[in-house]
This record gives structure tokens, C-alpha cells and sequence, in this order.
């Protein structure tokens, strides 16, 4: 994964809650064997018509927010089933923060396994968010969303900051933990079941 820093972006707003990963992702488009080409499916039920024409009124086929990295969602964004496909197309159609007033608990961690920084503000902070039409800049390190004059502040744990800023995925984490491993292996005894 690359490391996360900070980010200068419009806004997507995207006023749906309760949005499961099967909207995100529809199950027939799981099939790819690596994470990236699903950001095409994105939403395709909503984006696409029964012909497969973009949707005039769907708010992603809005040019305005072509390189949006920032989608601004309602209430348990990611519920459903736990596919890590949801957080792939996000992450694949150009989506590096999701803020929402509350996540699903699977989808929020598999964001963090992504690189994908999910943030949960409060429904007033999010509704100043939405007003502000020009790019904001959001800074993981200071844990900062900063918009014209106005800034808010938000939480992150903070392992999971660590491995977005130095852009860690599961294998990296216990890679990280090699030498460790190593003496373990060496210096364990083996033990049999049948002792």
C-alpha cells in the first residue's frame, strides 16, 4: 500500500444511508482475481440503466466530481455482507476517504486494510462539510479537515493511523515482526499432540 499523507479534494456528496456492499459492488462483478478493475462496477445499479447507459442523475456521472477523492455518505455506510470487494471499487474509482456519520464494522476495517481512511464525524460537522464547495485538505497526520477558514479535527486509533501513514497491509505488519518470528521458530521446542 502506498502511505498515506494528506489529501486536496473536492467533496462527492452521497445523502444514503444504510448503503450494503452489495450496492456498492453487485455480486456478479466479483469475479476478477486481483483488487484492482472493480471501480468500473461501482454502484452499477445506480450509475447504469438496464442498457448499461450511465444515469444522467446518479451524482458519480457528474463530471463536477471526476476526481473526487473524498465521498461524503450518511449513516452505516458498508453494512451487508462483509465482501473486502466494496472498499476495492471505492478505493479503484478513486475513493481514499469515506466520511460518514457511522460504518459498518467489517467495511471500516477493511478500509484500514486498504488504505482507504474512513472518518466518522457527526452529522453537524458533516453537514458544514457539504456546504463548502471548493477543495478541502485533509491531513492524516494532524488529524485535520481543513476547508476556507474553518478546520475540524477527527479521531483515528492510532495504530490504525500508523499503518495508513507508513502504508501497511496485514503481510507488512507481521513482516515487521520478522526478527521476532525468526527467534521463536529457532528457539520453541516442537510439541507433539501425542505427548
Amino acid at each position: 500500500m502506498k502511505p498515506f499523507t494528506k489529501i486536496v479534494s473536492i467533496i462527492t456528496p452521497f445523502d444514503k444511508a444504510n448503503v450494503d456492499t452489495d450496492q456498492i459492488i453487485p455480486k456478479q462483478f466479483l469475479k476478477l482475481i486481483t483488487k484492482s478493475g472493480f471501480g468500473k462496477f461501482l454502484f452499477y445499479d445506480w450509475r447504469f440503466d438496464h442498457d448499461g447507459q450511465k444515469k444522467n442523475d446518479f451524482i458519480l456521472n457528474d463530471p463536477t466530481y471526476n476526481d473526487s477523492q473524498i465521498l461524503i455518505t450518511n449513516e452505516n455506510f458498508g453494512c451487508g455482507s462483509s465482501r473486502e470487494h466494496a472498499v476495492w471499487a471505492l478505493k479503484d474509482f478513486g475513493f481514499n476517504v469515506i466520511i460518514s456519520p457511522s460504518f459498518a464494522d467489517i467495511f471500516y476495517s477493511n478500509c484500514f486494510k486498504n488504505g482507504v481512511l474512513p472518518i466518522i464525524l457527526d452529522i453537524e460537522k458533516i453537514k458544514k462539510l457539504l456546504l463548502y464547495k471548493d477543495k478541502i485538505e485533509l491531513d492524516l497526520n494532524s488529524q485535520k479537515i481543513t476547508f476556507g477558514d474553518e478546520s475540524i479535527n477527527f479521531e483515528i486509533d492510532s495504530h490504525r493511523k500508523i499503518r495508513l501513514l507508513e502504508g501497511l497491509d496485514d503481510i507488512d505488519l507481521t513482516l515487521k515482526e520478522d526478527e521476532k518470528i525468526e527467534y521463536f521458530e529457532k528457539n520453541s521446542s516442537r510439541i507433539s499432540i501425542f505427548e
